[in-house]
């Protein structure tokens, strides 16, 4: 019998990324690693579409796409989570243009033109979630924003200074050294209420019992957590030499990131918690989205 391909991993090629690559480089994963710059709206969508096996992606765009559509068994559009990549929340960075003097603050973006990669992307999501806390949801269905879907940050930078789009969210680290520079200005910041990263799988890969490809994936995966956080100064020299961040930056942040030790499975409560704040925000219906339409190995509390 023929072994196994290689399962296909997307992942978004940020800081995030290093217990993934120490994983193929120092622990025997063998896989194919394909980077999804444009972020989680495009790992679902290649999740789909079969382009992939397995996607490490943020949890509002894996969750509020699960809930939305649900991933029927047997539809071969179908995939679930089944791991916790990362436990800490992230923090997105709310810029705008270097020149924007009229954007002082974030308080100023109520019917602004957000900048978004992919409908259904975290930077998408979380703009709802921020006009949520704001109070700028009305009861009549007005979006508190025109989106504009613009696919990369490099083409996101671009918008909010030649003034196509007012100000877009971003991971705060992968933002700052454009900050720094005075390539884009920051205006605010917000938080995800709940633990960041999430890892999910295809059906066919979950369901074939004789498949072992996600397993070892996992656990390979645990191992390279344990290389990363066992190894910080090659962590901070990859961060710095093949990834978008500065030798310092890359330190700060490793300060503040924790992974999951093991990866295996997500909490019900952190499913409950998103879709409540999604349902909040107008993000998902009222009655979408079931934690078992969700989750594939689901950790008890």
């Amino acid at each position: 019998m023929a072994a196994p391909s290689p399962l296909r991993i997307g992942y978004v090629p940020e800081h995030f990324s290093a217990p993934l690559h120490f994983a193929r480089l120092h622990c025997s994963l063998s896989a194919t690693l394909i980077p999804f710059p444009s972020g989680t709206g495009h790992l679902v969508t290649s999740l789909r579409s079969s382009e992939i096996d397995i996607a490490i992606g943020l949890t509002e765009g894996f969750i509020a796409a699960l809930a939305k559509s649900p991933s029927i068994a047997g539809s071969g559009q179908a995939f679930k989570l089944v791991g916790t990549y990362v436990e800490t929340p992230l923090c997105w960075a709310i810029s705008t243009g270097s020149q924007r003097h009229d954007l002082g603050s974030a308080d100023h973006l109520e019917g602004k033109k957000i900048g978004v990669s992919r409908i259904g992307s975290g930077s998408y999501l979380m703009g709802f979630v921020f006009a949520d806390q704001k109070g700028w949801l009305r009861e009549d269905g007005e979006q508190p924003f025109e989106v504009l879907s613009l696919q990369t940050f490099d083409k996101l930078r671009k918008a909010v200074n030649n003034r196509t789009a007012d100000f877009f969210m971003w991971e705060h680290f992968t933002s700052k050294r454009y900050h720094d520079s005075g390539e884009i200005k920051r205006i605010g910041e917000i938080y995800t209420p709940w633990s960041s990263w999430k890892i999910a799988a295809r059906d066919g890969i979950i369901q074939n019992a004789g498949d072992n490809r996600l397993n070892d994936f996992l656990e390979k995966l645990n191992l390279g957590v344990k290389y990363f956080e066992d190894h910080a100064q090659e962590a901070v020299i990859y961060i710095n030499t093949a990834l978008d961040y500065s030798e310092d930056d890359a330190k700060e942040w490793i300060k503040g990131v924790k992974f999951m030790k093991d990866v295996k499975g997500v909490k019900r409560s952190t499913v409950e918690r998103t879709l409540e704040i999604l349902r909040k925000a107008g993000v998902v219906g009222q009655e979408e989205g079931k934690v078992e339409e969700v989750v594939s190995v689901i950790n008890e509390e």
